[in-house]
């Protein structure tokens, strides 16, 4: 049977890129489902799959998160892995969609589970916003705080993998507008043009590698992230998405045009998650990749004993006669 990929959210859920990715499961909100209802929904989607992998961002409310705890404690299984993925809303839907893709291949759950911390390095996501008074998730300075007061203004951020933030000038007439460089129709891929040479001022450093950009319209008339990000990453193509929900609190204001820049193709992720040395869960016994099983977090390397903790403390000296430290 095959794997599958639960979020808590439909707008975490992305076009497929084919006809082969499978869609993701979309586990009911506490508000809206009782306990009891919620352990039916999860062993109803255990009996059609061999695993269950959910998707726990850290902005999830923590009423869903202990439900996702629960329910996997009731049903005392083995098979349900909680994936801590650490991005911003569009950058975990578009991680999403990778697992998704890769559940089609012929890795174990394991390997899938643990693929997920591996993949999320590659995704480029972060947002143009009218805002940064109440942004929190990168640094920002006073000069930075000071220039949200000014009509108009508009900076570009990256928040992953590498922090960035620059002030961008004013949006040129028509800015907002979806002409040349709009959106065409949600979720129908563009090829965006290419550009040589140097990043323009204020640009965050893109991908060294093929991929494709996806992008959401919050609250902000901008066409930045289409008209100059696009071809300055050299992206393979330009995808829109509706906004996710959580966006604005993430981000901190509702004025933003959030994007997300991932490898789009299925054999390259592939052959990335393929080149990695696979080991063994010495906890669970499952398969994994990287120095984390991805069900029971168990770290690859048991940690060294106490004494021997001990022993490697600067200072620490060692009798010769009982070779314990003191």
């Amino acid at each position: 049977m095959p794997v599958a990929i639960a979020v808590t959210s439909a707008d975490l859920v992305l076009p497929a890129p084919d006809r082969h990715t499978p869609p993701a499961a979309v586990l009911t909100p506490p508000d809206r489902i009782g306990l009891e209802d919620a352990l039916a929904e999860t062993a109803s989607l255990l009996e059609r799959h061999s695993h269950v992998l959910a998707v726990v961002p850290p902005w999830l409310p923590p009423t869903t998160v202990r439900r996702l705890r629960t329910v996997r404690a009731i049903l005392e299984t083995d098979r349900i892995a909680l994936l801590d993925v650490d991005l911003p809303p569009l950058g975990t839907a578009l991680l999403v969609r990778q697992l998704r893709q890769l559940t089609v291949c012929d890795f174990s759950p394991g390997v899938v589970a643990a693929a997920a911390r591996l993949l999320s390095h590659y995704v480029h996501a972060g947002a143009v916003l009218g805002s940064v008074a109440r942004l929190d998730r990168v640094d920002v300075s006073l000069k930075a705080h000071a220039g949200s007061w000014s009509p108009g203004a508009q900076f570009a951020v990256l928040a992953h993998p590498v922090p960035h933030l620059a002030r961008l000038g004013r949006p040129a007439a028509g800015s907002g507008s979806r002409g040349a460089h709009g959106a065409g129709g949600r979720g129908r891929p563009r090829t965006a043009p290419a550009a040589a040479g140097a990043l323009p001022e204020g640009m965050p450093t893109g991908p060294a590698y093929a991929t494709q950009l996806t992008f959401a319209r919050g609250r902000l008339a901008s066409d930045w992230v289409t008209s100059a990000l696009a071809p300055a990453w050299q992206v393979q193509g330009v995808m829109e998405n509706p906004l996710p929900a959580d966006s604005p609190a993430w981000w901190g204001t509702p004025k933003l045009v959030e994007f997300a820049a991932g490898i789009p193709d299925l054999s390259v992720l592939y052959q990335l998650v393929a080149s990695v040395r696979r080991e063994e869960c010495r906890w669970c016994g499952l398969e994994l990749i990287g120095d984390r099983c991805g069900f029971c977090a168990a770290p690859l390397h048991a940690p060294p004993p106490p004494a021997a903790e001990g022993a490697a403390r600067p200072g620490a000296r060692t009798s010769a006669r009982t070779g314990t430290a003191r």
